[in-house]
């Protein structure tokens, strides 16, 4: 579905990407993870095409997105941290995004009535906390039904409800054979969700492997003790 050659960015003499390859498919969840500047957000940014690459080609279903913003409407993302227009509220925000995408197909308002958005519409985002505006952008990544969803830090500053919530939805868009790309620090949360696993380091992807060949590889049963394992054993 996505499909990443030779990809390299760099910014003057920084080299953020370094002949990043890459094959992720329908029907996988897979975790993007790896240190602070390692590369993720400039490689989220270049398959959103907020980042033009310096070298290298991405594909959406075989087609170049450099020749297309097409694919874009066909992408969900969720933000680390939503940047909204303070003054307008959640009911706003919810109807512009609406009127800018101007589909016609069935809206997914799952996570709108189950984060009980409903009830607060009227509230300005100026007003929010953290976590209800993770909601809105939670909600607004999956409105539009996307055949790929790119989950940046997703249940950072959710209560445990609402990280529950994000987590099951998460789980069954996987299952209706969604691709979803999922950032996260907190290795404990993605035991339950992914299918795969891409650790980057310096620009580079060091491995990309399935969670049981992970697993099989180190002898563990968590994702964060087998990627501690390989980290140990690689220094």
């Amino acid at each position: 579905m996505i499909e990443i050659n030779n990809l390299s960015k760099h910014f003057s003499k920084l080299k953020v990407l370094n002949n990043v390859s890459l094959s992720c498919n329908q029907g996988e969840c897979i975790a993007l993870i790896g240190p602070n500047g390692c590369g993720k957000t400039t490689l989220i940014k270049c398959i959103l095409g907020m980042v033009i690459p310096t070298e290298g080609t991405i594909k959406y279903k075989d087609i170049l997105i450099e020749d297309t913003y097409e694919y874009r409407k066909y992408i969900g993302y969720m933000p680390q941290i939503g940047r909204y227009p303070d003054n307008m509220s959640i009911g706003q925000i919810l109807d512009m995004i609406k009127e800018i995408r101007k589909t016609d197909m069935q809206l997914d308002d799952d996570l709108f009535y189950q984060f009980q958005l409903k009830d607060i519409l009227f509230k300005k985002m100026r007003t929010l906390s953290g976590g209800t505006t993770q909601k809105v952008s939670a909600t607004l990544a999956f409105l539009f039904n996307p055949e790929v969803l790119i989950l940046d830090e997703p249940t950072a500053g959710l209560d445990p409800l609402a990280s529950e919530i994000l987590k099951e939805k998460i789980i069954a868009e996987k299952k209706k054979g969604k691709l979803i790309l999922i950032t996260s620090h907190l290795l404990s949360e993605l035991d339950d969700l992914v299918t795969q696993i891409i650790f980057m380091q310096d620009g580079n992807v060091k491995f990309h492997k399935t969670v049981d060949e992970l697993k099989t590889s180190t002898g563990e049963e968590k994702i964060s003790k087998a990627i501690a394992h390989i980290l140990k054993n690689n220094n």
